[in-house]
């Protein structure tokens, strides 16, 4: 078998597996909740479960809110973000295997075509994307496995744009809560 095979043999495993895991993801994301009774390492790994699955939904921002309330927000972002930079992996290594399912999506080809064309701005856009709640995310994923962006800097800039994201909806979570006991003290004072 030649390198070039044995490469295509490996991407097309890489896509299987991507692939299998998202469906798997997406068919457990109700039994996966329950990892938050493990406190910060269920976070952790909910955080990694929830970002892990390509184009299919699933609730890793309403879960770091509600933990935000419940533990140390810092913490609970921290964790989720470097989870969630973890989990959009998949999207990478699926742009990297050469065979991004969406590739003749309009909004894929954007995403890609603008990487391309600003690599010296590919980072700032990985974090700009991590950072706001979108589902587009998995595309940018993509496109940078597709360009062969170095992983380690498709992760931190991932891990810091998802971690800003994340701080803001732990603090938001702890502050939802601390304003509702805010008004029960005043209502149990009446």
């Amino acid at each position: 078998m030649s390198p070039k095979q044995r490469l295509n043999l490996l991407r097309g495993l890489v896509f299987l597996l991507v692939i299998l895991v998202s469906i798997y993801l997406f068919t457990i994301r109700d039994q996966a909740r329950e990892l938050a009774r493990y406190g910060y390492p269920g976070i952790f790994l909910l955080s990694i479960l929830s970002n892990a699955t390509i184009i299919l939904p699933a609730p890793g921002i309403l879960f770091v809110f509600a933990m935000g309330a419940v533990f140390d927000p810092l913490l609970v972002a921290l964790l989720a973000g470097a989870g969630a930079a973890i989990g959009e992996l998949s999207g990478y290594l699926l742009g990297f295997s050469g065979r991004a399912v969406v590739e003749n999506s309009d909004r894929y080809q954007k995403i890609f075509s603008w990487m391309k064309a600003h690599r010296t701005l590919s980072n700032l856009a990985i974090l700009l994307l991590a950072f706001i709640p979108n589902p587009l995310f998995d595309l940018a994923g993509m496109a940078a496995g597709t360009l062969r962006i170095p992983v380690a800097k498709f992760w931190l800039f991932t891990f810091l744009g998802k971690t800003l994201k994340m701080l803001l909806f732990a603090f938001a979570g702890a502050s939802s809560l601390d304003y509702l006991f805010g008004q029960l003290r005043i209502l149990l004072r009446i």
